[in-house]
C-alpha cells in the first residue's frame, strides 16, 4: 500500500484508544463493583488497590462521560487528520502524475487558483505562519506560465475547509484534489459493508456512523451537558469504523494513482482473476505476456479494492514454479497473501 505508513499511524492510534478505554472500564467496574476483576489478578493485594482507586475516583457516571468526550474527540481528530494528510500525499504526487499542469483537469487548477488567492489574503495568520509568499505563488506561475520549470502544488490551497468532515464535506475536498465519487467508494468497501451489515445488522448506514461520530465529538466539545454516553463496547466499535474508513480512503486514493500510472504506461495491468478461492486465498489468473515469480509484488485491483498483495506461489497445470515466462491468455494458479475476489485486475509497477 503506497499509504502504508500513514495507516500505520492511525492504527497505533487507534490501538492506544482501544486500550485506554478496556482499562478504563476495568477500573470502573474494579473501583464501583465488580472486585474479581483485580482479585484474579492481584490476590490479597486487590483491596488495598481498590481502596486507593476509589479515594480519587470520580463518580461513576462522571467518569464515563469523560472517557466518551474523549473518545469521541480523540477518533474524530484521528480521523480528520488522517483525511488531511491523504490529500496532501495524493496533490504533492500529482506533478509526476500529470507532468504538464493543464492536463489536471480544470477542477484541480480552479481549486489551485482559489486556494492559492485565499492563503495570499490571510498569509499573515498563525495558521500559515510556515509558508511564504514566493511558496505560495511559485507553484501557480510555473504551472500557468508553461516556462518549462516543475511545477509543485501547495497541499494547503487544496485543505482550506471550516467544517467536520461529513459526508458531503469530505467528498468535495477529494473532488476538488480530483478525486470523484469517493462516498460511493467507501459505501461499496467491502470492510464498510461487513461493518455495516454485520456489526450493525443493516441497521445504520456508513454516513450514519460518520455523523454520530461527528454529533458525539460536537457535543463534547462544545455541549454543556452530555445527555447520550456510549458504553465501552459501543466506543471500540466506533475505533474499528474509523479504522476501516480510513483504511477505504487510502485504498480510494492508491486506486487513482496505479489507474493513472497505467494509463501513461508506468504501470502495466498483467492479469486478472477469473476464479477465487477463499479459503485457501489462492486464484486461477489469465495473464498476458510476461515475467512472474514467487515474491513479487502487484496490486490488485477492482470496484472498490485496491491492495498491495505478495505472490505467495504460481501453478501452472498444477504444478509449482519459482517464474514463469506467460504468453497471452495463458492461465495460472496464483496464491496471495492477502483477500481478493473474481474479476480483480493486477498490476505491476
Amino acid at each position: 500500500m503506497i499509504f502504508q505508513e500513514l495507516l500505520k499511524t492511525i492504527q497505533r492510534n487507534i490501538s492506544t484508544v482501544r486500550s485506554i478505554i478496556k482499562v478504563n472500564e476495568k477500573l470502573i467496574r474494579a473501583a464501583f463493583g465488580d472486585k474479581s476483576i483485580i482479585t484474579q489478578e492481584w490476590g490479597t493485594q486487590a483491596d488495598s488497590i481498590i481502596d486507593q482507586l476509589t479515594q480519587d475516583a470520580p463518580e461513576p457516571k462522571d467518569w464515563r462521560i469523560y472517557d466518551h468526550c474523549a473518545v469521541v474527540t480523540r477518533l474524530y481528530a484521528i480521523y480528520e487528520r488522517f483525511v488531511e494528510d491523504l490529500i496532501r500525499e495524493w496533490i504533492q504526487l500529482l506533478p509526476d502524475l500529470f507532468p504538464v499542469y493543464a492536463d489536471l483537469g480544470d477542477r484541480i487548477c480552479n481549486t489551485h487558483r482559489i486556494g492559492v488567492a485565499r492563503l495570499l489574503l490571510d498569509i499573515t495568520k498563525n495558521r500559515f505562519g510556515h509558508l511564504s509568499v514566493e511558496e505560495v505563488i511559485r507553484g501557480l506561475f510555473y504551472g500557468a506560465s508553461g516556462t518549462g520549470e516543475k511545477y509543485e502544488l501547495l497541499p494547503d490551497a487544496f485543505l482550506l475547509h471550516e467544517q467536520n468532515l461529513r459526508k458531503d464535506t469530505l467528498e468535495k475536498l477529494f473532488a476538488d484534489a480530483g478525486i470523484l465519487n469517493a462516498w460511493a467508494w467507501v459505501e461499496k468497501h467491502r470492510k464498510i459493508k461487513y461493518f455495516v451489515e454485520e456489526v450493525r445488522g443493516s441497521e445504520n448506514t456508513a454516513e450514519g456512523e460518520l455523523n454520530e461520530l461527528i454529533d458525539y465529538r460536537n457535543d463534547a466539545a462544545h455541549g454543556a451537558f452530555i445527555d447520550t454516553i456510549l458504553s465501552s463496547n459501543a466506543l471500540l466499535e466506533l475505533c474499528d469504523f474509523v479504522e476501516v474508513l480510513c483504511q477505504a480512503l487510502a485504498e480510494l486514493v492508491t486506486y487513482q494513482i496505479i489507474e493513472q500510472q497505467t494509463s501513461t504506461g508506468q504501470a502495466q495491468e498483467i492479469g486478472q482473476i477469473t476464479e477465487w478461492f477463499k479459503k485457501s486465498k489462492a486464484a486461477v489468473a489469465k495473464v498476458e505476456e510476461t515475467n512472474l515469480s514467487v515474491g513479487t509484488s502487484v496490486f490488485l485491483m477492482g470496484e472498490a479494492y485496491c491492495q498491495l498483495a505478495t505472490i505467495k506461489s504460481i501453478q501452472v497445470d498444477d504444478t509449482d514454479q519459482e517464474s514463469v515466462q506467460t504468453s497471452s491468455d495463458m492461465e495460472l494458479g496464483l496464491k496471495f497473501d492477502v483477500e481478493a475476489r473474481k474479476k480483480i485486475a493486477f498490476i505491476c509497477g
